[in-house]
């Protein structure tokens, strides 16, 4: 993992839609991890890391 991941990762934890938006833009994985964010934060936070780590 290197530093602009670890970083994403960190920016996932606690503003998961910012970490996503770093990696892929505007695209359908960061409106995705929005809308989760939005509906519950957890599940915000664990859509961001499995998509940023995965």
């Amino acid at each position: 993992m290197g530093s602009e991941t670890f970083v994403e990762v960190i920016l996932a934890i606690f503003l998961p839609p910012i970490g996503v938006f770093l990696h892929y833009g505007f695209g359908v994985e960061f409106w995705i991890d929005l809308v989760l964010t939005l509906l519950g934060y957890i599940p915000g936070i664990i859509y961001a890391i499995y998509v940023l780590v995965g």
